[in-house]
């Protein structure tokens, strides 16, 4: 009986998810070409909707594990806010979506110690960086979402997890993929834009599945390989990143799995505050598989190191 309640409520979940999604994207289409949704519906392509992941979020929010779909609700929200101001200046010397965005990473990870997740909940917060990433391309977020998720359930079927509330520990995972599923079509063909709402949503879901899984350990072996997944996905666009706005010309996987942990404009501004206007030239082999000339390259330097390999032939054409 519970596995039948379960089944509907999934069921449920992928049609109003499904409907939902092209719902608002026609709602955001309408009133964007107008000039009505501002941040919401950037000039990318003639125009597309941003932060249709709302509804993915809402969906979460209501039908995550009790007590979870707290962390979802506060990222969510605050996430939204970011969608919403974009880029402006605040008087605190960043951008108000960076700002807004700490503090629902803050506040999961308040929520997540009074929930009872302890130090796991540090890094089911910090998941949103490498999903924000991931969701710089169409597609690539939903694919790493889903693919995750399958794996979390498979992991749970071997280690046998212990159920959650009562229910399958498999439920959480499954909600995941079935909500990106039902999302992802307009998504994939580049129509729509999940936000920071919806990438930070998934991310932080990802993070209580990995937690129901196995708890802390789980969350911290997972989130790298999510990590790893995503640098995987985006090589090919983050090689052409590092040559033209990093000079980096010779990237290693290293430097991708560094940049999905570090990159962004969250990363960038911590390096602003700890290196000042300092930049390390990293010429060891070793630190340099590892990603440390990404780890440690600041873009706030006076004289932006560029890293040419002593065999490098530059090529005309090839935007390098």
């Amino acid at each position: 009986m519970m596995y039948t309640s379960i089944f509907f409520a999934l069921l449920f979940v992928f049609i109003v998810t499904l409907i939902g999604t092209g719902i608002l994207d026609i709602i955001f289409r309408f009133l964007g070409k107008r000039g009505y949704l501002g941040n919401l519906y950037p000039n990318v392509r003639g125009g597309i909707p941003r932060a249709i992941g709302v509804v993915p979020f809402i969906i979460l929010s209501f039908y995550m594990l009790p007590g979870y779909n707290n962390l979802i609700l506060f990222i969510g929200i605050f996430a939204l806010i970011d969608d919403v101001l974009g880029r402006k200046m605040s008087p605190f010397g960043i951008e108000w979506g960076q700002l807004s965005r700490g503090i629902g990473i803050i506040l999961v990870m308040i929520v997540g110690f009074m929930e009872g997740l302890g130090f796991a909940s540090i890094f089911i917060a910090l998941m949103v960086q490498p999903l924000n990433i991931a969701d710089m391309q169409p597609g690539s977020a939903c694919i790493v979402t889903m693919i995750m998720s399958m794996l979390a359930i498979f992991a749970m079927v071997i280690v046998g997890s212990p159920d959650a509330f009562g229910l399958p520990a498999i439920y959480t995972p499954l909600l995941i993929f079935v909500t990106c599923l039902a999302y992802s079509p307009l998504d994939f063909s580049g129509k729509i834009m999940l936000g920071e709402v919806g990438n930070h949503t998934f991310g932080v879901a990802l993070g209580i599945a990995y937690y129901v899984l196995g708890g802390f350990w789980a969350v911290i072996i997972f989130g790298i390989i999510t990590t790893a997944l995503i640098a995987f996905v985006r090589r090919n666009n983050l090689r052409v990143f590092f040559r033209q706005q990093l000079r980096i010309l010779n990237p290693t996987f290293g430097d991708y799995f560094m940049d999905v942990l570090t990159g962004g404009g969250l990363g960038d501004l911590l390096r602003k505050w700890i290196l000042k206007d300092r930049q390390y030239d990293i010429r060891n082999p070793l630190l340099i598989s590892l990603g440390f000339r990404r780890l440690l390259f600041n873009p706030h330097a006076r004289h932006p190191k560029k890293y040419v390999p002593n065999d490098y032939i530059p090529r005309l054409g090839k935007g390098e």
